[in-house]
Formats: structure tokens, C-alpha cells, sequence
């Protein structure tokens, strides 16, 4: 069986396609991308709820294989859609978990080396005061500019993941940023680069 590059543009185009339809082949794609779909899970939701949130992908994506599109998002984009509209079923576990950042902080003695990562990169991580200017901000411009921070999609997959035009994404990266910098002040910690993002 011959490894694919499954993140590539089109991800890897038609002959991506192929493999997603076959049952067998499908675990490619769950191998190539369950670590890193379970990193941005963990980083929304926490650790407890990653696990339901990914395997869930994971299901949906295996039942819509047959109509996956390459000419419309690569599987990688595919699947950050799929876990973020799951992630969005459950926006008041993640607001929760954002609020009790901001009350609270990361607990430093969070166990497992995995966990330990995470939360380093991780909405965990983010000081009080950012995690209490993220958990405000509307379900969908959260979505943007989370998937821009944590996951580092482009524009370009980001619109694909979430099926909106390329301009929605902007717009809505600009509205959350403008609303961090309105509670932040003027230093927007984490979540304004914009290198390799169009």
C-alpha cells in the first residue's frame, strides 16, 4: 500500500479521492491526521471531551468518504470542518472551559505528557484575560480565528472547512481580532499573525 500525502493542494487531487471511497484505505487518512485532529479538539474542548469529538469526526468523515470532494477542500480541511462544526454542538462546554480559564488559569499539574503539550499551545494556555476576550466572542468568528490560531489553516482551507467564501473569513478573523484588541488593548497576544495566511 503506497503512503499519500493527504495535506497537500487538493490533497493530492483525484488520486486522494480514490483511497477515501475504499473502507480499507481509509485508515491512511486516520493514521495521517488523528494526532493532529485530536491536538485542536483537546485545545477547544479539553483533554475529557477530545476524545468523543474525534472519534466522532473520524465516524462522519468514514460515512461521507464516498463524498469527499478533492476539488473542494483537502482532507485535512475536510476534516477540521467536521470537528469544528462538532466542536460547535458544544460551544457551552468550550465557552465554560474559556470562563473558567479566565477565573482560574491552566492547572500546572495537568497530567500526561500529551496533555502537558497541549496545554502549552493550547487555548489552555491562554493568560485569563485572553481566554475570558475569546470565550466572548460569537460562535463562528471564535471558529475563524481558532482554526487560524490552533489548527494554522489558511484562508483558503478555512473557507473550505467551513464551507463560507473566501471574504467571510476575513471579515470574521477582522471582527474577532478587532474585539480581542477592544478587550486586550493594543497587544493581541497568540492569535494576530499573519504569516502564511492570505
Amino acid at each position: 500500500m503506497t503512503a499519500i500525502s493527504w495535506a497537500g493542494p487538493a490533497a493530492g487531487g483525484e488520486a486522494a479521492a480514490r483511497p477515501l471511497a475504499d473502507a480499507d484505505r481509509f485508515s491512511e487518512v486516520f493514521d495521517a491526521f488523528f494526532a493532529e485532529i485530536h491536538r485542536y479538539a483537546a485545545q477547544r474542548l479539553g483533554p475529557d471531551s477530545a476524545e468523543d469529538v474525534v472519534a466522532e469526526t473520524f465516524l462522519v468523515a468514514f460515512r461521507k468518504r464516498a463524498s469527499y470532494d478533492p476539488a473542494r477542500a483537502t482532507v485535512r480541511s475536510w476534516l477540521y470542518g467536521i470537528a469544528t462544526n462538532l466542536i460547535g454542538r458544544q460551544r457551552r462546554l468550550e465557552v465554560r472551559t474559556l470562563r473558567a480559564l479566565a477565573r482560574h488559569g491552566v492547572d500546572p499539574d495537568a497530567p500526561g505528557h500529551e496533555e502537558r503539550v497541549a496545554v502549552q499551545v493550547s487555548a489552555q494556555s491562554l493568560r485569563p484575560s485572553l481566554a475570558a476576550a475569546v470565550a466572548a466572542l460569537d460562535r463562528r468568528d471564535r471558529d475563524v480565528l481558532l482554526l487560524v490560531a490552533l489548527a494554522g489553516l489558511s484562508h483558503e482551507e478555512i473557507a473550505a472547512a467551513l464551507g463560507i467564501p473566501y471574504g467571510t473569513v476575513g471579515s470574521r478573523l477582522s471582527r474577532a481580532r478587532r474585539k480581542l484588541r477592544d478587550s486586550l488593548g493594543p497587544v493581541n497576544p497568540m492569535l494576530v499573525t499573519e504569516a502564511g495566511h492570505g
